[in-house]
């Protein structure tokens, strides 16, 4: 077994721009492995929060980088978007003198079979098996027919492994055989459905159960009422056991690392050594020793013993603050605003007050701050050495697929509004690097957010490529233009 103690290892979430139990398994996995010192980094990427894939290779130095997508089938997001977005040309790939191994999703692998039944049994204590009958739930789409193989490929692992279950199903949301109709496809007197996703959402917390008959409708109280802990559910003669997505379970840790170990022995990839590489790090310790001690709506102080204490800028020297110890502390501080909001973008001048951060070196430190602000120390390095390239607008919005295929059709002009008002200080306090073009630059109000806006004691917040939330906007200038159209020629 190789051992990965140089390595850098990236984990690949989906993410939401609303809800931050999307995010939340794939932190949870990665702060797990991250403490047990298997590779030397462990980082997060999302493709619709922060860290975005074009950001987070500013966060790992090591020369080898394992990439570890936390999704359930290899579908249209591991096969088009991923790859894409990473800049990845195949299982491996050699760039910037870096290798990056791409390694296949977790819900494919063997082992997840384990997790099933542990989940089945833990939400079902002491219901005997074969009085059960285990429904698998997934999405389904006709988009892409391995959306439903990895469900599929557990349910005849199961089957096969005679687990001793009255009967094993795969049912879906949106294709047959459906979820809804599980009292026609089993018969046992026991019923434990368990939903085949990474997080828990709408759909788990909403949509199954409203399709199981657990409520009638869907209701914004779903997700508050404990759905997961009133087992057993009477419905129609039966007893439901609902399980919480299979992606939260903690075990789930280790099929990303047998993910990483079986791409090491299907590619027969040995060993790398190789001289750490400290600079984001050093980069860091240098700012600091030459008096930036702030970052977005941070201050950062040094200790006279060598820790470090971080609180808002507006809170500096204030006493009675919640104290904290642990960096992925910071990723909790940084979820929500002072009204409780989700803050997807984290670079929104809305960082809550009232807490300051204690951490024991500069390890922990670098760890906080990309918590708070993603891959900043790491662009700001970059920048510094003339190494960080951007990404130009209409680079980005002309490789967009699916339904913001459309969004390079905004005008100029519209463009340049767009990025003005969604790009704004008020919004977002990062520094724009990117033009429109290759040739062209920002104009109008946008070309005020290609200026340095941070403070002399400050290290910057850089963008290198528009977000989510700007392609987003672009979407809906496109399609507004489409209506437009539409109605002209309709006259």
């Amino acid at each position: 077994m190789n051992s990965h103690q140089q390595a850098a290892l990236i984990i690949v979430g989906h993410g939401s721009t609303t809800n931050p139990d999307s995010s939340a398994p794939t932190h949870l996995h990665a702060d797990s492995i991250r403490r047990r010192g298997l590779f030397r980094e462990v980082a997060c990427c999302f493709w619709k929060e922060e860290p975005n894939m074009r950001e987070v290779y500013e966060m790992v130095d090591s020369e080898v980088i394992y990439i570890v997508p936390n999704f359930i089938s290899e579908g249209y997001f591991c096969q088009q978007v991923i790859p894409r977005e990473l800049r990845l040309d195949g299982p491996t790939t050699q760039r910037d003198g870096k290798t990056i191994h791409y390694c296949d999703p977790v819900g494919i692998h063997p082992n997840m079979t384990r997790l099933l039944i542990q989940r089945a049994d833990e939400v079902a204590p002491h219901v005997p098996r074969d009085q059960t009958s285990l429904v698998i739930v997934g999405h389904g789409t006709s988009l892409n027919e391995n959306s439903t193989k990895a469900i599929q490929d557990q349910v005849a692992l199961i089957r096969g492994g005679h687990y001793g279950f009255a009967e094993v199903i795969d049912t879906y949301m949106e294709e047959a055989p459906f979820v809804k109709d599980w009292a026609t496809l089993t018969t046992a007197p026991n019923v434990v459905v368990v939903p085949f996703f990474i997080a828990d959402g709408l759909h788990s917390f909403q949509d199954i159960p409203v399709l199981l008959g657990m409520r009638e409708d869907v209701g914004a109280a779903l997700s508050e009422s404990g759905v997961f802990h009133q087992n057993p559910h009477q419905l129609q003669g039966r007893q439901i056991y609902y399980s919480g997505a299979i992606g939260t379970e903690p075990l789930m840790a280790d099929v990303i690392l047998d993910q990483v170990h079986d791409f090491d022995a299907k590619h027969q990839v040995q060993n790398k050594k190789g001289m750490p590489n400290d600079e984001v790090k050093s980069s860091l310790a240098y700012w600091l020793n030459s008096g930036l001690d702030e970052i977005g709506e941070i201050v950062i102080t040094t200790n006279p013993d060598g820790t470090y204490s971080l609180c808002h800028i507006a809170d500096r020297g204030k006493a009675d603050l919640q104290i904290h110890h642990e960096a992925h502390d910071a990723l909790f501080i940084a979820r929500n605003d002072a009204s409780g909001t989700f803050r997807p973008l984290h670079s929104a001048p809305t960082l809550n007050r009232g807490w300051r951060l204690d951490l024991t070196d500069l390890d922990e430190l670098r760890l906080a701050l990309d918590f708070f602000y993603p891959a900043a120390i790491g662009m700001a390095r970059a920048l510094e050495q003339e190494k960080l390239t951007a990404v130009p607008l209409r680079d980005l919005l002309g490789r967009q697929t699916g339904m913001y295929r459309f969004v390079n059709t905004i005008s100029d002009d519209q463009a340049h509004a767009l990025i003005g008002k969604t790009c704004a200080n008020t919004k977002c306090l990062r520094r724009i690097l990117w033009p429109l073009t290759a040739t062209q630059p920002m104009a109008g109000a946008a070309a005020a957010k290609t200026q340095p806006n941070h403070a002399p004691n400050a290290m910057p917040l850089l963008c290198i490529e528009a977000c989510t939330h700007v392609v987003s906007a672009a979407r809906k200038v496109a399609r507004e233009n489409h209506e437009a159209n539409a109605a002209k020629s309709a006259v």
